[in-house]
């Protein structure tokens, strides 16, 4: 079923495929997928594919994520990544160059998982409250992710376990973005 973070995420795809377009007058294109199979997938060749962001038959289950952790997902989270097959986006935040993680295949959404999975039990370790990444920024210990109890969207510095809050929810986050083709 769709909701407003769907339509939101949907809306970002559309606008970067349209930017893309407006620029280079084809598909979105990158080397970083070569040879990973995806629904994204439009051409290929050994020196990079067209894509297209694909929504998905049915929604991706965060269930195992969930059982294993024994911890309930904030709904944003599931949101963003279960609805669409799409490569990362690059876009801007207040300026900022950050690339939003997305699903390719479902290859990619159990590494995802098990990458999820990974950071939340690296946070309770460390008596954290629990957040999961949906962007990387130029700064390798910099993420932008969703606080898991509030959904507020934050920027958290991992080695330091600092956050703020730069978005009061996903949706709001996700309709600040700009599309940033290079």
């Amino acid at each position: 079923m769709e909701n407003t973070v769907h339509r939101a995420l949907w809306a970002l795809t559309q606008n970067y495929m349209a930017v893309w377009q407006g620029k280079y007058q084809h598909l979105p294109c990158t080397e970083a997928y070569i040879g990973l199979p995806s629904p994204c997938v439009v051409s290929e060749n050994d020196h990079q594919l067209q894509w297209q962001p694909v929504k998905r038959d049915a929604l991706a289950d965060f269930s195992n994520v969930e059982q294993a952790i024994a911890l309930r997902l904030h709904s944003d989270i599931k949101d963003f990544y279960n609805a669409f097959y799409c490569a990362d986006l690059s876009v801007r935040y207040q300026g900022e160059s950050i690339s939003l993680l997305q699903v390719w295949s479902d290859d990619d959404l159990a590494r995802l998982q098990e990458n999820i999975l990974g950071h939340l039990m690296m946070q309770r370790q460390r008596k954290l409250t629990p957040s999961v990444f949906i962007a990387t920024t130029d700064d390798e210990m910099v993420i932008i992710a969703i606080d898991n109890m509030s959904g507020e969207v934050i920027r958290e510095t991992l080695n330091k376990g600092t956050r703020d809050v730069i978005a009061p929810n996903l949706e709001t986050f996700l309709a600040a973005l700009e599309v940033d083709v290079a």
